[in-house]
């Protein structure tokens, strides 16, 4: 017996990328992950700029031709005046609806074997009421955590506002987390009763609440208490933590894969040059494949770097390449600064061999945007994590990271506070510290993160969600 899924991601990498990794992970389960003799075949549904992505999954040779499918859908065309970032999102939720939905609704119909069940991404939470229509369930892939899911789910449910101190209080939520207005999410502080597309935004996440079961890119070590949480927000049990996702490589030991664009220095390249140094004595920088610094962000943190002393590895995204944002002021990293780092810095222009790095012995500290993708990265690979989040749900992400797990140092918060070079320096130097408290819970939250997908919850839940999955296909079939 087979459980067909179809999968249908956000199309940008960050989003991609992660669902990748859980197919990858669902068409290599036994039958004694599950109990039950059923195997699982998946339609990926991408559009044609992002196809090069499922490359290294069609092209692996423990992969059955037919257990992998894409299924190619155009993309939308761009609109013909440039929209402000704030607008972006939903204006592309509304394309993708508009253009899929009837294209998506005849494949789906005239399929010999169509799917049982829909994953789609959290952002397309109109296929919630694509999937009831045809009666299959509907699970939300979260690539956010639990925390920041939960967080979601309150916003655009009770529509909260900013207090008089500007502040957002989660009185329902545990340990009543509370932030300030600019650390909201974009899209939902642009939310206007009434708008269309911002209707269609909260029609979406209400349709996330309601859906059959959650997935969510997480794990029990790290989630627990939010986990639970959603289970009782959303009144049953169908929600599954199957992170972290990592690429195959990364739990198989096995070298590197291509995972997003084009980079200035290879993968081996890269793990030679850290091969030179001690260990956990090399600091890692990367802001993640959307975010552009400004000139003020990247001078600030050049200089802290420069004056640090510290190893390091600088991922710099710049616009039109690696997925940056194109934007009116983009910080540049000069010439000069790369040679006077000549022997204990090096930078990378585009996109990083980013897992490898972090895995990698001489790796001990990570400064990052917070990203949930590069958030589970670095926690898996045991690193302190320097937290200088910029948008969406980075914020909320950098406060489980330091208020909560105790792994995290805070650095910065998006262009409101940009840390002095001088301060920054210090924060470098302290973070590759043997004895940093940050460190050892660093090393326990790894250790976590590995035993859930070797055998542990993680695997548990994956199991779990496969056998309700098709507990459901063989319960429509008998009716």
């Amino acid at each position: 017996m087979s459980v067909h899924i179809l999968m249908y991601p956000y199309p940008t990498s960050g989003h991609i990328i992660p669902l990748l990794d859980l197919a990858h992970k669902l068409l290599h389960l036994r039958p004694s992950d599950l109990a039950v003799s059923v195997t699982v075949t998946v339609t990926v549904l991408v559009t044609p700029d992002n196809l090069h992505l499922l490359d290294p999954f069609l092209s692996s040779p423990s992969s059955s031709p037919s257990s992998l499918q894409p299924l190619v859908l155009p993309s939308p065309e761009p609109p013909a005046t440039p929209l402000p970032p704030q607008r972006r999102l939903a204006a592309n939720v509304r394309s993708l609806r508009d253009l899929h939905l009837p294209l998506l609704s005849r494949w789906f119909e005239s399929h010999p074997s169509p799917p049982c069940a829909v994953v789609s991404d959290f952002f397309l939470g109109w296929t919630h009421r694509f999937a009831r229509e045809r009666g299959v369930p509907r699970v939300v892939f979260s690539p956010s955590g639990a925390f920041a899911l939960s967080v979601s789910f309150a916003l655009w449910r009770d529509l909260p506002r900013p207090d008089e101190e500007s502040m957002v209080s989660f009185p329902k939520l545990p340990n009543c987390p509370r932030f300030p207005w600019s650390h909201i999410p974009q899209i939902y502080r642009n939310y206007e009763a009434g708008d269309p597309e911002m209707e269609l935004q909260r029609e979406g996440a209400i349709g996330n609440i309601q859906s059959w079961g959650i997935v969510i890119n997480s794990f029990d070590g790290l989630d627990r208490t939010y986990l639970d949480h959603i289970r009782k927000e959303v009144g049953h049990d169908r929600v599954w933590a199957v992170g972290p996702l990592l690429p195959a490589e990364a739990e198989d030991s096995a070298g590197p894969v291509n995972r997003g664009g084009p980079t200035s220095v290879s993968a081996g390249e890269v793990l030679t040059w850290l091969d030179a140094f001690p260990d956990e004595s090399v600091v890692y920088v990367c802001f993640g494949s959307r975010a552009v610094l400004t000139q003020r962000q990247m001078d600030e943190l050049a200089a802290g770097l420069e004056r640090s002393g510290v190893r390091f590895i600088l991922c710099v995204r710049e616009p039109g390449r690696g997925g940056g944002h194109v934007a009116g002021d983009c910080g540049t990293v000069t010439k000069d600064f790369e040679d006077r780092a000549v022997g204990r810095g090096l930078v990378i222009r585009g996109w990083a061999p980013q897992v490898a790095i972090l895995r990698h012995r001489a790796v001990g500290a990570f400064l990052t945007h917070c990203g949930w993708n590069s958030t589970l990265e670095g926690l898996s690979a045991g690193t302190v994590m320097l937290t200088w989040p910029m948008g969406a749900e980075q914020f909320v992400n950098a406060k489980l990271l330091v208020d909560e797990l105790g792994v995290g140092i805070r650095v910065g918060e998006g262009s409101e506070k940009v840390p002095e070079a001088t301060e920054l320096a210090r924060v470098l130097a302290e973070s590759l510290r043997g004895d940093l408290p940050q460190r050892v819970r660093a090393k326990e939250m790894s250790s976590a993160a590995w035993d859930a997908i070797k055998g542990g919850s993680s695997d548990e839940d994956l199991g779990d969600f496969v056998r309700r999955v098709d507990e459901q296909r063989r319960s429509k079939i008998r009716t």
